[in-house]
């Protein structure tokens, strides 16, 4: 716990110096604590790797930031920006997938693997740029609202590339999954063929979209009449 809890003050400590500076010169709050992090680990050596105790903290951080930001998005709001979020979304997803994938299959990669890098790099930082966005009083510009929609299309396109990745393991990696997995604890969908595991992926998503939509009206009402 001493440790957790030195290495919770050396963070905080990092991030009050640091992220004023930060803002005073004009880079934000964002490179500021992305500089605090270099400087205490790979420069000076504060933490020594140790990190993985305030993984679960920053993760949970970042998902309550994602969840503020639903609150205060408006669905006639998002309904607005449809077709921004089709168009651009689609556009900026579509095209860095498949420029990415083409250099990666030119350089000697597997289609499959030249694909998943395609997805990888498509994908952006959402808490990253809201971030950014809100300190420069950007979101409710023409520019920030066509941003926000296509990092709205990103984060819906991860559906879809969850249930496609599977489908594009290599057999040689396969293999060696299993041989590594060998006498550890197994998940539910643990020797399932890809496709199994596509549709598991795409089922579960399905219930908690469809499940969460028809049952939080119902508990919601329940609690506000309790």
């Amino acid at each position: 716990m001493s440790g957790f809890l030195f290495q919770a003050f050396i963070y905080l400590i990092a991030a009050v110096i640091a992220v004023p500076i930060a803002k005073r010169i004009g880079l934000g709050s964002v490179l500021g604590y992305l500089i605090a992090g270099i400087i205490i680990e790979p420069l000076i050596g504060l933490v020594d790797n140790e990190t993985q105790d305030l993984q679960h903290f920053a993760e949970f951080g970042v998902v309550m930031m994602l969840f503020l930001v639903g609150l205060e998005l408006e669905p006639q709001a998002l309904w607005a920006m449809r077709k921004k979020l089709l168009s651009l979304g689609g556009i900026q997803v579509g095209l860095t997938t498949a420029l990415i994938a083409f250099i990666a299959y030119t350089y000697g990669f597997k289609w499959q693997t030249s694909i998943v890098l395609g997805f990888i790099g498509a994908l952006s930082s959402t808490a990253i740029v809201l971030q950014t966005f809100g300190e420069k009083g950007l979101l409710k510009s023409e520019g920030g609202k066509s941003s926000f929609s296509v990092l709205l299309f990103q984060d819906i396109a991860v559906i879809p590339m969850l249930a496609i990745v599977p489908l594009l393991a290599l057999p040689e990696f396969m293999g060696l999954t299993e041989s590594a997995d060998h006498g550890t604890s197994h998940g539910l969908m643990d020797g399932l063929p890809a496709w199994a595991v596509a549709l598991c992926t795409l089922g579960a998503i399905a219930v908690v979209v469809f499940g969460g939509h028809f049952l939080s009206r119902p508990l919601f009402r329940f609690i506000a009449q309790s």
